[in-house]
């Protein structure tokens, strides 16, 4: 009976050890490694949708003030930079960056456009970068429902190309919204230019209530792909439904 009651404590010892060591990584990778962000609105479609959960590297720059584990990047003195092993985001990269001119502030999520020294432009719904304006190519024109509103938008889906092939896709309604026409603005050193992928529908570094140029010192990681969505969309003839994010690069 000793024997058999011994045996069992050692059974549950040894499962509490592995419980504690799968607790132990799991904590280790979303302290250190990576975060999950909630996707909010609709400003980043269709890299993005309402309801997707992103996975967000925390190291893909090194840290930052607001990447730095267990808040520690908030005890340090205010005259640290805010950077620790720092490389800077390339034009494509989709981060998620702290956005301290909202009260409170909040975490947003957007593509780098523009890095130190680029001039931005928009003009009548093109962008332009460094004065030559950015490839875009037509693919197709889109209806879906509007979240939350279930209103039909009528949209077109172009792929855009930045400077070394990045490809990405964009939504435009129109070409003459408030911020199709806009700049030219130089990115200043310590920050980047970032825009929405729907792009009339996101409060950018373009709009007056928006981010601005972004202090990389806000930057919070870089988003890399869709873990799960709780998107749901039922088919409808002639309105888009988005699939197949989950597990693709942005």
């Amino acid at each position: 009976m000793k024997r058999l009651a011994g045996r069992a404590a050692d059974e549950i010892m040894e499962t509490v050890r592995f419980v504690a060591g799968v607790a132990a990584v799991w904590l280790g990778l979303v302290t250190f490694g990576f975060a999950a962000f909630h996707i909010p609105s609709e400003s980043m479609q269709p890299s993005l949708e309402v309801g997707d959960r992103v996975l967000v590297s925390k190291w893909a720059y090194g840290y930052s003030v607001h990447s730095l584990p267990l808040g520690i990047g908030y005890l340090l003195p205010d005259n640290w930079d805010g950077r620790i092993a720092w490389h800077n985001p390339r034009r494509g990269d989709v981060v998620v960056f702290r956005d301290e001119r909202q009260s409170p502030p909040r975490n947003l999520i957007k593509r780098v456009i523009g890095i130190e020294g680029d001039v931005i432009e928009v003009r009548e719904g093109r962008l332009y970068l460094n004065g030559e304006a950015v490839p875009r190519m037509f693919e197709e024109v889109r209806s879906y429902r509007e979240h939350p509103s279930q209103q039909v938008v009528t949209t077109t889906h172009y792929t855009e190309v930045l400077p070394g092939d990045r490809e990405h896709s964009i939504y435009e309604q129109r070409d003459n919204a408030p911020l199709d026409n806009y700049g030219p603005v130089t990115v200043r050193p310590g920050t980047v230019f970032v825009m929405g992928d729907n792009r009339d529908a996101s409060n950018d570094s373009r709009a007056p209530s928006g981010p601005g140029l972004v202090p990389l010192e806000n930057v919070v990681g870089r988003a890399e792909t869709v873990l799960f969505t709780l998107e749901r969309c039922r088919r409808e003839d002639g309105l888009y439904c988005p699939r197949g994010r989950v597990w693709r690069g942005l």
